[in-house]
């Protein structure tokens, strides 16, 4: 199935009744590096792309960092996923966006995986604990595995993965130790790994 087609399935899918909005995706842009983030948030909708707001910026500040490149030559050379594709809403109280539920994941799945099978990619950075548990099969911690690389099986494909703290000014993680530290070594290894991919 081609990526235009697969876009066009998910502006189409109606299948989770909670969420608010239409589905979020970037360009079809055939690419063998792809991003798989959590949901999009309330802004993503409205901008019709990926990572568009506050924890956008943050996370091409993060790419900047690793590669010298600004946002604009990331988003050519990165396709953009997620694991959940309409905003979810906000979380109960206010804070932050709320989590997808099992069922809205299990939804949104088999565009996941179509895009998978179409891009067969090689590298997958997974951006926050709900897409790195989903791109590594199993639960983890940020202190486990951010600031190093694992091999899977995503969506049927081998790929090698890169995981990342959410970018979310809700999350402290990446602004405390550990998790300072790790996001540096996950930001050196995440230039190197860009550098031989492109």
């Amino acid at each position: 199935m081609s990526l235009a087609k697969i876009h066009e399935n998910l502006r189409a899918c109606r299948r989770c009744p909670n969420v608010c909005g239409r589905a979020v995706h970037g360009p079809a842009l055939e690419t063998k590096v792809m991003i798989v983030g959590q949901a999009p948030g309330i802004h993503e909708g409205d901008r019709g792309r990926p990572f568009a707001h506050t924890a956008g910026k943050t996370l091409f500040k993060w790419f900047e960092q690793a590669t010298g490149a600004d946002e604009a030559t990331i988003r050519e050379m990165i396709y953009f996923s997620a694991v959940a594709r309409c905003f979810p809403g906000k979380a109960a109280g206010g804070k932050g966006d709320r989590v997808p539920s099992k069922t809205e994941i299990d939804n949104c799945r088999e565009h996941l995986s179509d895009e998978v099978t179409a891009l067969k990619p090689e590298l997958i950075l997974a951006v926050g604990k709900l897409a790195i548990e989903e791109a590594l099969g199993k639960k983890c911690s940020l202190n486990e595995v951010v600031g190093k690389k694992f091999s899977a099986v995503f969506h049927g494909h081998r790929v090698s993965v890169i995981p990342l703290p959410h970018p979310s000014g809700v999350s402290r993680w990446p602004h405390t130790e550990p998790g300072k530290t790790k996001l540096r070594r996950a930001l050196k290894l995440l230039g190197r790994e860009l550098s031989a991919h492109f």
